[in-house]
């Protein structure tokens, strides 16, 4: 409770400091004078292919980008590393400044399967509201124009991740135009293949590790806002490793009406042996499989009580009469580990099923890590479980001689993955910003972690500055999906909150 109230403390002083109101309410009439200028801008942008396997157009977008903050004092870089898209790069000094944020965005997307957009991904399109409430196509504003904030941009990466690419713009634009200087040195990290697994990013952060040697905060602007629908400040993320799982039966499919009840059937094999792995309230029975977590913080406990209640909310959504643990809260679950069935295999359902047993079933399995989980001794945890079972464990196809050998035989074919990051929520290097954040959003929500996952850690390991993330796009986004979209008053939220991060104490 100290820590809650030390941080109260100071979010009252930040917050109180009139600067940062003149830059929030400057951002704002910035903002309503300029708002079609901006949405059409940022319909361009959205314009550019971002595959980040899309080698040439992920370039121009790069490019692109980069040009646009060199037009406004930054001094831009496009790093490279070979295999990579470039790794945009910037700095902008302010006099007198004692202070340096990082602010990483993704500038790449999410593929896309175009059949599936009711408008073409990179066509940006403008909504008058959602297309799931019922609203209608409408032009581009002009100049002068009224925007309505529930109005919506559809397109690839509208959301996911370049909105805060012209809210940050935005609000550059309206500080430098009044004459508001930055309080904070700032750098921008902006990474071509987030979304492909950021798979380059570590070699980017070692190679040249003199340009972040000076950060004293790393901003992750990422994600949606909260479920309820307002801002929120996220502490943390997930880590995320998983496996495959394939279990036999025969080495051939046999006709079940000859063989059925005598040859072992690989998907009850499989079925029964998920079902040892959690329990009918959806707590997991791995062994130690929660052990290693860190501990839930009485900040972090106080924020999850202090949230507005989404959860029954939610449940009537996604049509569940309850969720896993007595309805236990999404907070309190995004604290602690998670395994996920993500897909089951076992021959075919539908008119495409016939009468036969399998030789095999095969289950992808996730796994959802919190703070202290290491990626590989969890799987170890998941492996021991499935030896523990009675099963032979194989990492190729097993042969003639395994087969006959071993009556449960199960190949697991492990995957990549990487550990949760969660910033401490009383750091005193964190205050100022959560104060500057109320001065644009007075509602503003302080969550320890999201449940989605982005690779931090990498982050962390190569500096000692928290990290944080400040999410701007509407929480029913279409994120990853056909028809990703972004609210502007969401879009409109980013240029004040950013307004008020330049300008922090």
């Amino acid at each position: 409770m100290a820590g809650i109230a030390a941080l109260s403390l100071s979010v009252q002083h930040v917050a109180a400091q009139p600067q940062i109101e003149t830059a929030v309410e400057t951002a704002r009439e910035w903002r309503e004078a300029h708002g079609a200028e901006i949405v059409r801008g940022f319909a361009h942008l959205l314009s550019l292919p971002n595959d980040a396997k899309d080698a040439p157009n992920i370039r121009r977008n790069a490019e692109y980008i980069s040009g646009l903050f060199s037009e406004r004092g930054f001094e831009m870089e496009l790093l490279e590393v070979e295999g990579s898209p470039p790794l945009i790069y910037g700095l902008r000094e302010a006099p007198g400044a004692t202070r340096t944020i990082a602010i990483y965005v993704h500038y790449d997307g999410q593929p896309v399967e175009a059949a599936n957009w009711t408008h073409g991904p990179y066509e940006a399109t403008l909504y008058s509201a959602a297309m799931t409430d019922g609203g209608e196509v409408i032009p581009l504003p002009e100049d002068g124009d009224e925007i309505d904030e529930d109005w919506r941009l559809y397109a690839r990466s509208a959301s996911d991740d370049k909105a805060p690419i012209p809210a940050l713009l935005a609000a550059i634009d309206a500080l430098d135009e009044a004459g508001i200087g930055f309080s904070s040195n700032i750098k921008l990290v902006f990474d071509g293949e987030e979304e492909a697994g950021s798979d380059h990013l570590d070699d980017f952060l070692s190679t040249y590790a003199g340009k972040f040697s000076d950060i004293d905060l790393w901003l992750f602007c990422d994600g949606p806002t909260h479920q309820s629908g307002l801002p929120q400040l996220v502490f943390g993320v997930r880590g995320v490793t998983g496996l495959e799982l394939t279990v036999y039966g025969p080495n051939r499919g046999l006709h079940s009406g000859h063989y059925g009840n005598w040859a072992p059937g690989p998907g009850w094999r499989l079925t029964q042996l998920l079902a040892t792995m959690k329990d009918e309230k959806g707590r997991v029975r791995i062994k130690d499989f929660y052990k290693s977590s860190a501990p839930v913080s009485d900040a972090e406990r106080e924020a999850i009580a202090a949230a507005p209640p989404v959860d029954d909310l939610l449940r009537e959504t996604f049509g569940l009469a309850e969720s896993e643990d007595d309805n236990a809260l999404l907070g309190e679950r995004m604290l602690i580990p998670a395994l996920n069935l993500l897909g089951l295999k076992s021959a075919e359902v539908g008119p495409a099923a016939r009468n036969v047993i399998p030789p095999s079933a095969t289950a992808a399995i996730g796994v959802r890590l919190v703070k202290g989980n290491d990626p590989q001794a969890m799987l170890d945890l998941v492996e021991a479980h499935i030896k523990k079972q009675g099963y032979h464990i194989v990492r190729e196809e097993p042969d003639a001689a395994t087969r006959t050998e071993y009556p449960l035989i199960a190949k697991i074919t492990r995957r990549d993955g990487y550990p949760a990051v969660r910033s401490n929520m009383s750091d005193e290097r964190i205050a100022p910003l959560i104060g500057a954040l109320r001065v644009a959003a007075e509602d503003l929500i302080l969550t320890p972690s999201l449940g989605g996952s982005l690779p931090l850690y990498m982050f962390e390991v190569s500096s000692d500055a928290p990290i944080v993330i400040l999410p701007i796009a509407n929480y029913d986004n279409n994120q990853h999906a056909a028809d990703e979209n972004i609210r502007l008053g969401n879009l409109f939220y980013g240029i004040e909150a950013y307004a008020a991060v330049l300008t922090m104490e």
